[in-house]
């Protein structure tokens, strides 16, 4: 015998863990087609680079850290979205910035066009400050847990930049 309401009460918690492990599944699988794109072979290290760009190790568990913090923002926005429509405005979002992240992913290391990366990364990095915009409103602890994906993705412009003007035979 149950009482009226328990089972609700008691499906919740499973129910918010199958959000996180939804959230973590699509970001693994997003930082997995990415790694797969990335390619750190003969060409990527024959290009001139700046003296700012970190070590090729540090990449990988920043990018862990950002999928992290990417996966815990996307659980709180869905969380604090409200409605249906809502919460399928901030999937949208979400999902748009993810797949921009592995395009750049792939233009960069797979189609080695470093110069369309550039272009495509002024894309992803608006798409990370509409999520910022879109979520604070709901979720300013959501929206804060982007800022360090739209610093690193600032730098990585950056460094994007400056590959593209030391490698000025690129896309040629």
């Amino acid at each position: 015998m149950s009482l009226p309401g328990r089972e609700e009460s008691l499906a919740a918690p499973g129910k918010r863990w199958t959000e996180v492990l939804v959230a973590a599944a699509l970001a693994l699988c997003v930082a997995i087609l990415g790694g797969l794109a990335t390619d750190i072979g003969p060409w990527y290290r024959a290009l001139n680079k700046p003296a700012f760009q970190p070590p090729d190790w540090l990449f990988g568990p920043a990018w862990t850290l950002i999928y992290a913090l990417i996966t815990a923002a996307a659980v709180k926005a869905w969380r604090a979205a409200g409605d249906r429509r809502g919460r399928q405005w901030i999937v949208g979002l979400f999902g748009f910035n993810l797949t921009l992240n592995v395009l750049w992913s792939l233009l960069f290391f797979s189609a080695r066009r470093p110069d369309w990366a550039m272009f495509e990364v002024v894309f992803l990095w608006a798409s990370i400050a509409a999520l910022i915009w879109t979520i604070y409103p709901r979720s300013k602890s959501a929206a804060w847990l982007l800022v360090p994906y739209l610093s690193w993705v600032t730098f990585a412009s950056l460094l994007n930049m400056a590959i593209v003007q030391l490698n000025p035979s690129l896309g040629r």
